[in-house]
C-alpha cells in the first residue's frame, strides 16, 4: 500500500524504523488572498466558500459528521473533501491530532493552537507577510515541533499535514524563489492543473523582488503562513524523532524551504529523519510531474499510499480517480500511517471512510 517514488533506500529505511510505530498528527492552517483569484483553486466553488474552506476542514476533522456545524464544509467543484479520508483515519487509529493557526481570517471553533500568525496577502503583491511574522511564525514551529518530538521520542514519529487553499500556488512561487524549476510540475486541486494561470500569478509576484533573497524573506514576499511553520516544526522534531511531511506539491516546497534554512542557518539537517508522504493521486498526476519535482529536491525522499477509490460506491469518492480533489488535511500520509501502524490495506482503508461519508450524507438528509 505504500510506494517509494524518490531515494529508495533512504525511503525503505525510514518505513521499516517506524513500521508499527504509532504517530501523533499535527494540522497547520493557514490563508492566503491568493486563493480569492477566481478558478485559481477547486478547493471550493467560490471565491466566499474558499474563506471557509480551512475552518470546516478543521472542525470536521476534530469532531467527524455533525448535524449542525458551525462551518459546514464547502461545497466542492466536484467530490467530497480530503478531510473524509483524514478524519476516519484518525478516528480509527485514535490518533493524538493537534490543530495549529498560522494565520487564519476566523479563528478555528475546536480546540487549537494559535500560533500568532495572520493570513498572508496575495502572493502578486511580493509583500505577502511582514518578515517579523515570518521570524515569529518560525520561532513557533520550533516550539511545537520540539513539543510533539517529547511527546513521541525516539522511538515514533510525527505527521505534518496542511490546509491551505491556493496553496500549490504559493508553492509554486516558492519553488521558483529557491531557484527550483517546478514550471508544469506542480499539482492542483483542479483535474487538469491550471499551470499558465499558476505561473502568471507566480511572475507576477517574483517580477516585484530582487533575488536571491534569504529563505525568510521569500517566504514573507511571496509564500504564506504554513510554509514557515511546518519547516520550523520539522526542523526541530528531526533531531530526535521521524517526520512525515504529509501532502503534495505543498510539502515538497516545504522540504525545499528547510534544505534553503539549513544552509542559510549553517545547521545541519538530520533529512534521514524527514520523508514526504502523499497520494497516488498526486505522485501519478499526469497534469503535473510530482515524481520530477521531488529528483529537484534532494536528500529528502517522497512516498504515497495506494489508496484507490476506483471501486467506491460512492461518487464523491470516484471522482478522484479523475483527477478532483487529490490530496489535503495530511490524507496522504495519514493512510501511509494507517498501513505503517494497523498494516491496514486498501479494504481496510476504502470500508473506514465510506462509513463515515454515509454517516455524514445521512446526517444531511435530515
Amino acid at each position: 500500500m505504500i510506494q517509494i517514488h524518490t531515494q529508495p533506500l533512504q525511503a525503505q529505511q525510514w518505513l521499516e524504523r517506524y513500521r508499527g510505530k504509532l504517530p501523533v498528527f499535527a494540522c497547520v492552517l493557514g490563508f492566503t488572498h491568493t486563493c480569492l483569484i477566481p478558478g485559481i483553486s477547486a478547493a471550493g466553488k467560490t471565491p466566499e466558500d474558499r474563506q471557509y474552506t480551512a475552518i470546516a476542514d478543521a472542525e470536521f476533522l476534530a469532531r467527524g459528521a455533525r448535524l449542525q456545524p458551525d462551518y459546514p464544509l464547502p461545497p466542492l467543484i466536484a467530490g467530497a473533501s480530503p478531510v473524509y479520508i483524514s478524519r476516519a483515519i484518525v478516528a480509527a487509529l485514535d490518533l493524538p491530532t493537534y490543530i495549529l493557526n498560522a494565520g487564519l481570517p476566523i479563528p478555528p471553533t475546536v480546540p487549537h493552537a494559535d500560533l500568532g500568525g495572520m493570513p498572508a496577502a496575495c502572493l502578486t503583491t511580493g509583500a505577502a507577510l511582514s518578515l517579523a511574522t515570518v521570524e515569529h511564525l518560525y520561532r513557533q514551529g520550533c516550539v511545537w515541533g520540539e513539543k510533539l518530538m517529547t511527546i513521541v521520542g525516539n522511538h515514533s514519529y510525527i505527521i505534518i499535514g496542511e490546509c491551505v487553499v491556493g496553496g500549490t500556488t504559493t508553492a509554486l512561487s516558492l519553488l521558483a524563489g529557491l531557484g527550483i524549476d517546478a514550471m508544469g510540475k506542480v499539482n492542483s486541486s483542479h483535474p487538469v492543473c491550471n499551470h499558465q494561470q499558476k505561473q502568471e500569478i507566480v511572475d507576477r509576484g517574483l517580477a516585484r523582488l530582487k533575488l536571491p533573497l534569504s529563505p525568510w524573506e521569500l517566504v514573507a514576499a511571496i509564500g504564506d503562513p504554513m510554509q514557515i511553520v511546518v519547516a520550523g516544526m520539522a526542523i526541530a522534531a528531526s533531531r530526535n524523532c521521524g517526520v512525515l511531511l504529509a501532502g503534495g506539491t505543498q510539502m515538497l516546497a516545504v522540504a525545499a524551504l528547510i534544505q534553503a534554512i539549513g544552509v542559510d542557518l549553517g545547521i545541519e539537517i538530520d533529512t534521514r529523519q524527514i520523508v514526504v508522504g502523499t497520494t497516488d493521486w498526486v505522485a501519478t498526476d499526469r497534469s503535473g510531474d510530482t515524481v520530477a519535482l521531488a529528483r529537484a529536491i534532494p536528500q529528502i525522499p517522497l512516498i504515497s499510499t495506494s489508496l484507490s477509490f476506483t471501486d467506491s460506491k460512492y461518487l464523491q469518492l470516484q471522482v478522484y480517480e479523475r483527477g478532483f480533489v487529490k490530496e489535503g488535511v495530511g490524507a496522504g500520509g495519514l493512510a501511509i500511517a494507517a498501513s505503517l501502524y494497523r498494516d491496514w490495506g486498501q479494504v481496510e482503508l476504502l470500508n473506514s471512510i465510506e462509513q463515515l461519508l454515509a454517516e455524514s450524507l445521512a446526517l444531511n438528509r435530515r
